[in-house]
This record gives C-alpha cells, structure tokens and sequence, in this order.
C-alpha cells in the first residue's frame, strides 16, 4: 500500500478516536504523530534509526508551531490570573445593579462573557461566570438552563475574534500571516472581528427575546471585591504588546510568542511573592492549566504536516474544484455549511488544520480573495461548535455544571437553544463576510 493511504487511513483511525474519547484527544493526537514518523522512516531509503531522528528533529522544528503554543500557554496563566483578580464578577455585578431589569442584564452578562472570551479561554470565562449566572437564577427562582447554555455559546462565539481568543484563531494567524491588528482591519477592509460582532448582536437579540419574560424583576446583589488590578494590566500589555508586534513584525512572530510567555511568567511572580501564595498554589495553578491542549496541538501539527507532505491536501483541493466549478457562492456556502455541521461533532481544531490551505487554494483557483473562503472556513468551523453539547469543551463544561446542580441537560434540550442560536449568529456572520470580501 502506498505511504499516501497509509497516512490517510492513520488520520482518519485518529479523528474516528477523538471523536470516541474526546477526554483523550491528546494521547490520539500524539500517537498518531508518532506512527506517522515511523511510518515515513520505514519507507526512507536511510537506515530506520536514523530516519527516526531526522524526522522528529523536523516535526520540533518545522511541523510543530511553538509560538502558536507559546502563545496559547502564556494566555491560559494570564486569564487564570485575571479570573483569580475578580475584576470580572466586579464588573458583572455592576451590569447587574445598573441595569434596568433583569431581562437586560442577562443579555449584558452574555455580551460581556463574549467580550472576556475574545481575550480569555472560553472554559475559563465559562467557570469565572457561572457562580454569577446560578446566583442571579437562584435569586430570580428561574431554570438556570438556558442561561448556561448562553454563557457557552456566547464564549465559544467571541472566542474567534481575536487572535488569542481560540486556538483555531491562532492557528488561522499563523497561516495567513495575520498579526493582532489583522483580525480588526486587513488590506483596508474590516476583518474577522466585526464579522463575529454582527453574529453576537445577532445573538443578543436572540437572548433577550429568550429572557424578556424576566424583564420587569428586579434584585439585590452582594457585590464582589476586586483583589487586585495587577492581572487586568497584564491582560492590557498582553494585548497592547501584541498589537505593537503585529504591527512591527507581521503575522505571528517569536516576539509574539515570547512576550506572552515572559508576561505570563511575571503575573506567575506576582502571584508568588507579591500576593503570597504558596509555592504549591502556584504549581496547582500551573498543573491546573489546559495542557491537554497543549499536547493535542503538537501532536496535530505532525499530523496535519505528514498529510500535506504525502499530497492528500492537494488532492482534497482538486476535488472541491471540480465539485464547485466556476459558483464561487456554492463553494462559499458549502465551506460555511459544512464545517458548521461537522464542527457540530468533532473537534475543529484538526479540522481546520487541514481546510484552510484547501481553502485557500480553491478561492487562489477562483481568483477571489482567500479570505473569503478562509474567514467562511473560520466561521463555521468554530461557531459551529454551539450546535450540540459536545462540540465544543465550554459546552461539556456548562453541561456538567448543571449537573451537579442536579438539572438534567439532554441533547435535544440543548439543539432547542444551540440550533437557533448557531444558524443565526453564523448566517449573519456569513453575510458579513461575502458583503464585505466577494
């Protein structure tokens, strides 16, 4: 059998096991990545040992992305940081008291959750609001179901805005060469920014429609203390920082990476000896850090590597070219659809990994701007995530909470809310983007 199937048969057995045991994405990721070099030495015409070596030297450094990672670690310490400052229950809790009702200041805390989630991992803003959103339900005696469900979309909707916002954002700013400042205004246009704010509008008026019946209530609230600004001002020259590099550098650079990673390191300081706390809180608080992800991502861009260097996303390209002809609205609309449908179910993050060179391709053979079908790509692979309770960790992580809350969230309980929301806010992003980028 040719070293082409073979790699293809191996990625398919890898998605077919992330879709199985998602809570093991990493360890099929990184196996895979492993076999995938085996598999290419044994097929060299060097001794197999050696092949070994040269080929895991070239996945660290050629294949495996480490400002990307670097990136995607140093965010998740500093939002851990601005989470533990409180800033985000403080500003919560004033939407809440200057609101004029309570219908109002849901959608405000949904709005605000997306807001955070541009800067801050989606689980994390999940976690960080929840206490918020169960508290004001208990007081409102109102099912806090759908108010979940909201704060996870919402996250996994803003998530794409920005380039620390997702890891399929980062991963799209490595591969078009975006820097900070590209997600907000590209070659004079506007960019991937306000495309997701028109579907976050879109969304809001969704909630509110949901919650008006809560409208004319009306509570007391304890609010928090903030306990320090130190972590938001982190979170201000990370952003700051990366805008400045964006500009200077282009794209994703080492800069880029390192700043995040050094302010990262200076707010783990911070948390040692300014605020005190002890050396294993710190570790837990390192420990505790997404690195599943971390190891999922590595592993992927092996895979991803091996699947480009064997021609199989030439091929896949090829053969959307033909099936799409010369209806650059048929490709366009079969990029969102379907990377909405599939992002439903299994993890974008491979997925979008191997779409967007083929993506670009078919719009460079359209002679249109790769954008737009990049963006389409963009779009629906990570709005599409709000479908079902499984197809994104915000989603699991809003599910389980209701859970141990003793409120029971089915499948189609969930596709009530998630369905809606999703065909909404992703058309009207689509819309923007054909509007503003055929």
């Amino acid at each position: 059998m040719p070293v082409k199937w073979i790699v293809l048969v191996l990625a398919v057995f890898m998605y077919t096991l992330i879709v199985i045991f998602p809570d093991r994405k990493s360890w099929s990721a990184v196996g895979a990545a492993v076999l995938m070099i085996i598999i290419r030495a044994a097929g060299g015409e060097s001794a197999f040992f050696t092949d070994c070596v040269l080929l895991v030297q070239e996945a660290c450094v050629k294949l495996i992305n480490w400002n990307v990672l670097m990136i995607f670690v140093g965010s998740l310490v500093i939002a851990e940081l601005f989470i533990y400052s409180r800033v985000p229950a403080v500003i919560a809790d004033t939407l809440v008291e200057k609101s004029p009702n309570m219908g109002i200041a849901m959608v405000l805390i949904l709005v605000m959750t997306g807001i955070i989630s541009a800067f801050v991992e989606n689980v994390a803003t999940v976690l960080v609001m929840a206490p918020i959103a169960l508290a004001l339900c208990g007081k409102l005696r109102i099912n806090p179901m759908y108010f979940m469900v909201g704060l996870a979309v919402m996250a996994n909707l803003e998530g794409t805005a920005t380039l620390v916002g997702d890891p399929p954002s980062m991963i799209f700013a490595d591969y078009a060469k975006y820097g900070f400042n590209d997600f907000f205004v590209y070659h004079g246009r506007l960019s991937i920014f306000f495309a997701v704010q028109v579907g976050m509008i879109c969304g809001a008026l969704f909630f509110y429609w949901i919650f008006a019946k809560d409208g004319g209530k009306k509570v007391a609230i304890e609010k928090e203390t903030i306990l320090s600004m130190v972590p938001t001002w982190i979170l201000i020259l990370m952003i700051t920082g990366l805008a400045a590099a964006s500009f200077i550098y282009g794209g994703i650079s080492l800069a880029s990476g390192l700043l995040v990673m050094i302010l990262g390191a200076a707010g783990l300081i911070w948390y040692r000896f300014i605020r005190k706390v002890s050396a294993s809180g710190v570790w837990s608080l390192v420990k505790g850090l997404d690195w599943d992800t971390v190891f999922f991502l590595a592993g992927i861009f092996v895979v991803v590597g091996a699947v480009s260097s064997v021609g199989l996303l030439d091929d896949f390209a090829t053969f959307l070219s033909r099936l799409v002809g010369t209806n650059v609205f048929l490709g366009f609309f079969l990029i969102v659809a379907v990377s909405t449908l599939i992002s439903g179910f299994v993890d974008n993050v491979p997925y979008i990994i191997v779409m967007l060179p083929v993506a670009a391709s078919l719009a460079g053979s359209l002679h249109l701007n790769k954008e737009l079908y990049m963006f389409a790509l963009l779009v629906g692979s990570c709005m599409g995530g709000n479908l079902t309770p499984f197809g994104a960790s915000a989603n699991v992580v809003s599910v389980g909470i209701l859970r141990k809350r003793d409120v029971r969230l089915n499948f189609f309980q969930w596709l009530k809310i998630g369905l809606p929301f999703t065909l909404l806010t992703t058309t009207a992003s689509a819309v923007f983007i054909w509007i503003v980028w055929i």
